[in-house]
């Protein structure tokens, strides 16, 4: 669903050796950090933090109080082979970028999940050969980056490859294994019905494996979606789908289930504004739903024209918005108030009033420097005076002292 991913630029071809199967838990990673809590990491709208113009994340948490990113895409390397690279260019072992941006992250007192796969490019479910080798490849992104979460987005085209999604979903199921408290999502395409064919039969997969993940979410756009409404009546008949699959209650179906939209025009020329955020939002959490998430922070931002021309970009939104609108949606959803977008004046110190002198009389002698009070203004005399008004005048006998 997300096509909007321009190529990431060429990265150094420093090759991956295969990790072996025995899983390094976040923790012993270089530059670990405490992790959130899982509601953030539910609330983690994505970023790519190589391509799309790349907002500065530090900006935006001063913004909008967000606290957690998720970064796209892990996908298997363009020539080939079962290691992790971002976009299929970029060795994940090799990198210096993304981590500089989650160190970034990180000393602000935030963090990051990671999204493996998403539309278009090579997935590592694709070609590595089963479900232990693939989740050795995303073991590696765990152990260096020291992640307390990750994303499983599995969508065209690789969901329609019966391998590879037996290979993802096994994979997801031997790191939840190896990484105690690792909170993993599983992200696919939306439909009116809730999701479709081939959603569904990744659902049976993930049954028929015992894998249950922290949510499965579908993104409702892309698919003849208009506003708010259609989504939410697309999340309801989900529930009812997670429902007969695993046997579950509503109330545990929602506790399993998630949102990711995309926030202005979609790739198909759906809109959706802040006011239809706001819609899911509360639905999310009146139904005590797991996930509310967002593709992408990237486009988080106003357009030039508004409407782009009406055309959908990587870089905004095509809607009219101020920066980091829909940041604060997430904000919301993970329970913390975003900052006011209007800065607070600083007050300015009301001074202490001057006490008046005596007031001013037209019969009394005034001489150089006698003091007197007139309407509500304290003035002195330049020189001798009698029965001349005070006034603020070059010529005349008064010079004005202020108000009392």
């Amino acid at each position: 669903m997300r096509r909007l991913r321009a190529c990431l630029g060429a990265a150094a071809a420093v090759g991956l050796t295969a990790a072996g199967t025995t899983a390094l838990t976040a923790g012993n990673a270089s530059g670990a950090t405490a992790a959130l809590s899982n509601r953030w990491y539910a609330a983690a709208p994505y970023l790519m933090p190589l391509d799309n113009d790349p907002p500065d994340p530090a900006a935006i948490m001063d913004a909008t109080g967000l606290k957690a990113f998720q970064l796209a895409f892990v996908l298997a390397p363009n020539g080939g082979g079962c290691s992790p690279t971002w976009g299929g260019t970029a060795p994940v072992s090799a990198d210096t970028a993304v981590q500089s941006v989650i160190d970034t992250i990180r000393g602000k007192g935030g963090d990051v999940s990671v999204s493996v796969g998403g539309y278009g490019g090579t997935k590592l479910g694709q070609v590595c050969s089963d479900a232990a080798a693939t989740a050795a490849a995303y073991q590696q992104v765990i152990t260096k980056y020291g992640l307390h979460a990750i994303d499983f987005d599995l969508e065209e085209p690789e969901y329609e490859n019966t391998a590879a999604i037996k290979n993802e979903i096994g994979a997801a199921k031997i790191l939840q294994q190896n990484n105690p408290g690792l909170y993993v999502s599983v992200t696919t395409a939306g439909t009116a019905d809730g999701t479709g064919w081939f959603g569904k039969q990744m659902l049976l997969e993930a049954k028929s494996q015992g894998f249950t993940p922290n949510n499965f979410s579908i993104m409702p756009f892309d698919g003849g979606f208009n506003g708010a409404a259609s989504q939410t009546s697309a999340l309801t008949n989900f529930n009812a789908i997670l429902q007969s699959t695993f046997g579950w209650d509503q109330a545990t179906a929602y506790a399993h289930e998630g949102f990711s939209g995309m926030n202005g025009r979609s790739d198909s020329g759906e809109n959706f504004t802040q006011a239809d955020f706001q819609t899911v939002l509360d639905y999310a959490t009146s139904h005590n739903m797991d996930r509310f998430t967002f593709w992408s922070l990237n486009r988080d931002r106003q357009c030039t024209p508004v409407d782009n021309g009406g055309r959908t970009s990587g870089t905004c939104s095509s809607v009219a918005q101020n920066s980091w609108d829909f940041a604060k949606y997430s904000v919301k959803f993970a329970g913390a108030t975003p900052p006011d977008s209007t800065p607070t004046p600083t007050p300015t110190p009301t001074p202490t009033p001057t006490a008046c002198q005596t007031a001013w009389s037209s019969s009394a002698v005034y001489t150089a420097g006698d003091e007197v009070s007139y309407n509500k203004h304290n003035w002195k005399a330049k020189w001798w005076t009698q029965n001349e008004t005070p006034a603020a005048t070059d010529w005349g006998p008064w010079q004005d002292e202020g108000a009392c």
